[in-house]
């Protein structure tokens, strides 16, 4: 297959109550689209049944499907920073397992880039989340942008774009502790948001990762 114009990255962490959700949907999303594409999951050492689920969906879509498999779980920022290295696409999504952002909103996304912008945030439009979850992003906001100077209106937000020349940049950079987002949006020449959905999540529990999300 020749390179795909699109590769969409997603971590993947003890899942297995809305991966089904997630292919029923992302699949059909990204056909409408008519853009060539592949998926990239990274499973960050799930101890349910994602990995088995992820090899289902590889053997019915193995064409646009790639699956990446830690041995154990080393977080988001390095599940993504995986995701980058094995993706080919001139462009790359990132986008969360659990659908807090709606697959369906990555062709907004990629329409913006069509204007030639090289990185696309999101900003999540109608928050779902209860009101300290909110309350605590606003904060985390405001404390990664004193750390990294960058002003970015939805810092939380999973679901963005880069260009190959940013994520090329990400991995020759072999940065391990900087946020992904604000570095990817200090290499930016033209960067553009996006308001886009949320939902919130769909499953009744979160897992808690075992090291903080940075990605």
């Amino acid at each position: 297959m020749s390179d795909p114009e699109v590769s969409v990255v997603i971590p993947v962490y003890n899942e297995e109550d809305v991966l089904e959700a997630l292919f029923s949907r992302l699949y059909p999303a990204l056909d409408a689209l008519g853009r060539r594409y592949e998926i990239v999951f990274v499973n960050d050492g799930s101890r349910d049944r994602s990995p088995a689920m992820l090899r289902e969906q590889y053997q019915r879509r193995p064409e646009v499907t790639r699956v990446v498999l830690f041995n154990g779980n080393f977080g988001q920022h390095m599940a993504i920073m995986a995701g980058f290295e094995y993706c080919r696409g001139a462009r790359v999504v990132t986008l969360d397992a659990d659908l807090q952002n709606p697959p369906e909103e990555i062709g907004n996304l990629l329409a913006k880039m069509d204007e030639g912008h090289d990185y696309v945030g999101s900003i999540r439009r109608r928050r779902q989340d209860v009101a300290w979850r909110r309350w605590a992003s606003k904060a985390m906001n405001r404390l990664r942008e004193r750390l990294t100077h960058i002003k970015m209106t939805d810092q939380g937000c999973m679901l963005r774009a880069y260009s190959r020349d940013i994520v090329d940049a990400l991995k020759a950079s072999r940065e391990v502790s900087t946020y992904i987002p604000a570095l990817a949006y200090s290499y930016a020449q033209n960067p553009a948001e996006v308001e886009v959905a949320h939902e919130g999540g769909r499953r009744a529990s979160r897992n808690t990762r075992s090291t903080s999300s940075s990605a």
